[in-house]
């Protein structure tokens, strides 16, 4: 049951969010095992409109309510298509929001046990690119979340707000470098530097360390010698309307 002080999970029924919207999902390749690691969710327009389209319908009204609905439709098309493997779906969620997770995952968890996927393969990021109104709460969400068995991702790592200062607040399994940090970081001496300092940082506490937004083979091999594994960006897939691209389908690999 909620939380008596929870107005977020009050207002939280997944089904009751009546704008039509849909998911796209953009693969996490991972380059050592040579294997689609996981698939982000992002929002999508039923038609295919961009995410802009379904977010900027969202009000504080309503938002606590689209939160769970993105949820549960992530894990009902993953259930549908990606049920048997073991590939991560990885779910964004709101850090400013007012979340109780214990109560608020109930719909989270009906769904995946609806649609027999294991839940321990849902992986929750959120961005640094937007002030945290209480860093204490999101550090509990990130502790809750590893209790029950799911992972965490710092996304836009290195924009936004935070940082390193963030890190040393709390740690998530997963940090996702900002693409601005990427962006022709094979022939910037300084973001080379800055990546090298990140694969140690990250190794040292022991958190995966994912490149999003690499857009060419250059990007990838200087960020690949440079020790990273997990990438993500158009130089692999764009996100695909409604569909879980396999590796072989995957041209820049092919």
């Amino acid at each position: 049951m909620a939380a008596a002080g929870c107005a977020g999970c009050r207002n939280a029924d997944a089904s009751a969010f009546s704008i039509p919207f849909t998911m796209a999902f953009q693969p996490i390749v991972d380059l050592s095992a040579g294997k689609i690691w996981g698939y982000e969710a992002l929002v999508r327009g039923v038609v295919g409109e961009g995410a802009p389209t379904v977010l900027s319908q969202v009000t504080d009204e309503n938002r606590y309510t689209f939160d769970q609905a993105c949820r549960v439709k992530a894990i009902e098309l993953a259930g549908s298509r990606i049920a048997g493997g073991d590939s991560r779906l990885s779910i964004n969620f709101m850090p400013n929001a007012v979340y109780e997770p214990k109560a608020c995952i109930r719909a989270t968890l009906e769904a995946a046990n609806r649609m027999q996927f294991d839940p321990r393969r849902l992986m929750f990021e959120f961005t640094e690119n937007e002030r945290m109104e209480d860093v204490g709460h999101v550090s509990h969400i990130v502790a809750e979340y590893r209790r029950m068995g799911f992972m965490t991702a710092l996304d836009d790592f290195g924009a936004g707000y935070a940082g390193l200062a963030l890190l040393s607040r709390f740690q998530t399994d997963l940090i996702k470098i900002d693409m601005e940090l990427l962006r022709g970081v094979e022939a910037s001496g300084v973001k080379q530097a800055i990546i090298r300092g990140l694969v140690g940082i990250a190794a040292e506490l022991d958190i995966l360390l994912l490149a999003e937004g690499v857009e060419s083979e250059a990007e990838m091999q200087m960020l690949k010698s440079a020790g990273i594994h997990l990438f993500q960006g158009y130089y692999f897939a764009r996100p695909q309307f409604e569909t879980f691209q396999t590796m072989q389908e995957l041209t820049s690999l092919a």
